[in-house]
């Protein structure tokens, strides 16, 4: 599984760890993904997304018919 969100597209991000001495080292920050189950009324099922806390919020103000449409839209399937 690859660590993207599928509403945001969100990805890990790479820079560098710089310690006290100001040695540097290669790092990366993932995104905080999580795991959601959706019930999509209109086609009486559950969904299961993988969102970053962003994309949670969005998908709570928006609304999951919304957001699968969206997401159908760009070719993803769900």
């Amino acid at each position: 599984m690859s660590r993207r969100c599928e509403v945001t597209g969100a990805k890990p991000s790479f820079g560098n760890a710089v310690s006290h001495s100001h040695r540097r080292t290669r790092r990366r920050w993932n995104p905080n993904l999580q795991r959601h189950r959706y019930w999509l009324p209109s086609e009486r099922r559950w969904i299961r997304l993988t969102l970053t806390a962003k994309a949670l919020r969005t998908v709570d103000r928006q609304g999951v018919e919304m957001v699968v449409a969206h997401l159908r839209s760009r070719g993803v399937r769900v």
